[in-house]
């Protein structure tokens, strides 16, 4: 049985930008994002420290402009931008549901967000406030996997959560192979051995380096960021050790 004792007491969120979809398929479902800070409400209340690195693949994606012909760099800043977008309004709902907040952006926007700057961040979760991290690390070329390993180790969270659609890492994609195995737990060179698509090789690469564990879940479920925190059985755990077939 799980213990009501938090296993982690300052996280590092990792939410794509599709996260906030809704019916619509496109841009930001506010009813959404609201179920979303309402379930980060619920950790915050363990006593839990929370910062959030938010994507932003629901309003821009880089990539299928520089297919067309674009400059990757101008592709990537207008991504980042839309990064930004779905921070102000992630800090709205979480703001409606009474948490304290601060949003900080990697790139100047002083009317809109703090600059990122490690010390002041660290004193923001230290005093209870949720910060949601947009801009990515405010260079092109570099994904919001991999801010999310910066910005981890910088504030020094003890965890990486990753929510996504599916309940964890799978040996192949389980909505196309349906005979994909999941992951209990798994090392992070057999993440880049195998070519998993769990977050971006230079992120794998910092968390390695820096022994920065990766617990990747299922979003869509209600509750699991919760059930993560105290430690149950949710998703897969991503570190040194080798992993296995199935469940921890």
């Amino acid at each position: 049985m799980a213990s009501h004792k938090p296993a982690y007491k300052r996280i590092l969120l990792k939410l794509s930008g599709e996260s906030l979809l809704g019916p619509a398929g496109f841009g930001i479902d506010f009813d959404r994002a609201r179920s979303i800070a309402r379930e980060i409400k619920d950790v915050r209340a363990l006593g839990v420290q929370v910062a959030i690195m938010i994507g932003g693949g629901n309003i821009f994606r880089g990539a299928r402009l520089t297919e067309a012909g674009m400059d990757r760099a101008s592709a990537d800043q207008m991504g980042l931008l839309a990064t930004v977008i779905n921070g102000i309004a992630l800090q709205e709902a979480l703001d409606q549901e009474g948490l304290q907040t601060r949003h900080v952006s990697a790139i100047e926007i002083k009317a809109l967000a703090e600059p990122f700057i490690r010390r002041r961040v660290i004193r923001h979760l230290e005093k209870e406030r949720v910060i949601i991290f947009s801009a990515g690390i405010g260079s092109p070329y570099f994904t919001t996997d991999t801010a999310a390993a910066l910005r981890a180790l910088e504030i020094k969270a003890d965890v990486i959560m990753k929510a996504t659609k599916v309940d964890g890492v799978y040996s192949a994609d389980p909505f196309i192979d349906k005979t994909a195995k999941k992951f209990g737990t798994i090392g992070y060179l057999d993440i880049i051995r195998r070519r998993l698509k769990v977050m971006d090789a230079t992120a794998i690469s910092l968390c390695r380096e820096n022994n920065m564990p990766i617990l990747v879940f299922n979003l869509n479920r209600h509750g699991n960021i919760k059930r993560a925190v105290l430690g149950e059985k949710v998703g897969t755990l991503v570190h040194g050790k080798r992993g296995k077939h199935g469940q921890r």
